[in-house]
């Protein structure tokens, strides 16, 4: 797989909040150490794994935490942003609230 360029990933994940109705994280620099997390993943896996989480060895074992993780929907209704806060949902942005830590429903058992 080809390398992927900060700019690609940025555009990625525009990309998903458009076709989802999110938005992207407002915080420039913490959207940016978020995509260069993503970015590094997929130069690292090949894949967009999850910068908030760890591989378990395979895109197979990965495949619930590719992102947009299959959680963020439900952490997004529910909290108004997904586990790593990458994705916001469009009222949580225009209210100007932080995002704050969210339980990982990945080893929750609340899938």
């Amino acid at each position: 797989m080809p390398e992927k360029s900060l700019e690609q990933t940025l555009a990625f994940a525009a990309m998903v909040a458009r076709k989802q109705g999110w938005a992207l994280n407002p915080d420039a620099s913490f959207l940016s150490v978020l995509a260069e997390g993503l970015t590094a993943n997929w130069n690292r896996y090949g894949y967009y794994l999850c910068p908030c989480r760890d591989s378990e060895g395979s895109r197979e074992l990965d495949a619930k935490v590719l992102c947009p993780c299959a959680y963020s929907w439900k952490d997004i209704e529910e909290h108004g942003h997904c586990y790593c806060a990458l994705y916001l949902s469009t009222g949580f942005a225009a209210s100007g609230k932080e995002p704050a830590g969210i339980p990982d429903r990945r080893f929750a058992g609340n899938d």
